[in-house]
């Protein structure tokens, strides 16, 4: 079985939900780690759904957290504000490439695991 016959029987598949998996999946990140809990305490069944709620929610959930400590920093240290306030834009800009790649690759039909983050949810689905 190529990957195209592979990611087309995923995207035919359906969920506990009765969604297509493939949908299930783009949803796992449209509202970033929120829907990636929500999916992840919903979707029993789907390795592919889990799989992008994890991912969802580990990625976006520790991104969102640096950006906090980039706030809190930039506050504190206040000579350095500027310092932490580029790296809080270039998190941002991470979090949009990452958000739109991952909705994509999802409803692809790919199990496509972003640098780090991926073998981290991985892992935690083991």
């Amino acid at each position: 079985m190529n990957g195209e016959e592979k990611a087309t029987e995923v995207k035919e598949a359906k969920t506990s939900l009765g969604l297509k998996e493939n949908v299930e999946g783009l949803f796992c990140y449209l509202v970033t780690f929120i829907t990636g809990i929500l999916f992840l305490l919903l979707e029993k069944e789907s390795k592919f759904v889990r799989f992008h709620a994890m991912q969802s929610t580990v990625t976006f959930l520790s991104l969102v957290i640096l950006q906090w400590i980039l706030g809190f920093l930039a506050v504190v240290i206040f000579i350095l504000g500027p310092l932490f306030g580029l790296l809080s834009l270039l998190v941002n800009l991470v979090i949009l490439i990452l958000w739109i790649v991952g909705m994509i690759r999802a409803y692809q039909g790919e199990m496509y695991k972003f640098p780090i983050f991926g073998n981290i949810a991985e892992s935690f689905l083991k």
